[in-house]
């Protein structure tokens, strides 16, 4: 598969990772007490209302044409308002993790779209090869994005989590990386530290969705 054939079937699994988990968070703060994302027009599928020029078009794109084996990109996030929420550092944690949470649902459907394709066979190959590959870089889309959002950096959903359960002299001190946090990833990224870090993670819950849907 050549980068624009990559391109092409990574567009749709890409775009739904990144504004599926961005939603997550905004309906778990909302289910929580904080109507912030959903006054501001952001519990939408609309890519339109999440896309961020730089980290859902440009770097997901270069790291494809790159062909660094590595993707990952982000939206604009979404807005939550602590104060409002009804157990304010308890109920944090849950909001972070509705976004990793939801990659693995997305990564299980993929999965579905992908033995979709398998069943079709060879008859319908026109539809039934690209559904494949389509489902094939959603799963592996979605597993990125939830294991490295659950790096405990902040301001990682990993990190967010880990803020909301220490104790508060802890949770500040790891609070204060979050300006630096995304310089963090980018060194870890080009030492490639990152990848054997989050490596290992991915390729064990990609074998486990690929041994549970046949797609081996």
């Amino acid at each position: 598969m050549n980068s624009v054939q990559l391109i092409t079937v990574s567009i749709l699994p890409l775009l739904f990772a990144i504004t599926v988990h961005e939603v997550a968070h905004g309906w778990m703060a909302n289910r929580l007490g904080d109507p912030t994302a959903r006054m501001l027009g952001r519990l939408t599928l609309n890519p339109l209302k999440h896309i961020d020029p730089l980290g859902t078009v440009l770097v997901p794109a270069l790291l494809i044409l790159m062909n660094t084996g590595f993707v990952f990109g982000w939206a604009k996030p979404i807005p939550v308002t602590e104060r409002n929420l009804r157990r304010p550092k308890q109920d944090m944690a849950w909001v972070a993790l509705a976004g990793p949470l939801s990659n693995l649902l997305m990564a299980l459907l993929w999965a579905l779209v992908a033995r979709l394709g398998v069943t079709m066979g060879p008859d319908l190959a026109w539809i039934a090869e690209p559904l494949y590959l389509m489902g094939q870089v959603g799963i592996t889309i979605n597993l990125l994005l939830m294991v490295l959002n659950m790096l405990p950096l902040p301001p990682l959903d990993g990190g967010r989590v880990a803020v909301a359960l220490l104790p508060g002299p802890l949770a500040w001190k790891l609070s204060r990386v979050e300006p630096f946090g995304f310089i963090v990833i980018v060194i870890l990224l080009y030492t490639q530290v990152l990848g054997k870090i989050i490596g290992p993670p991915i390729e064990w819950l990609e074998s486990i969705i690929l041994n549970l849907f046949s797609l081996i």
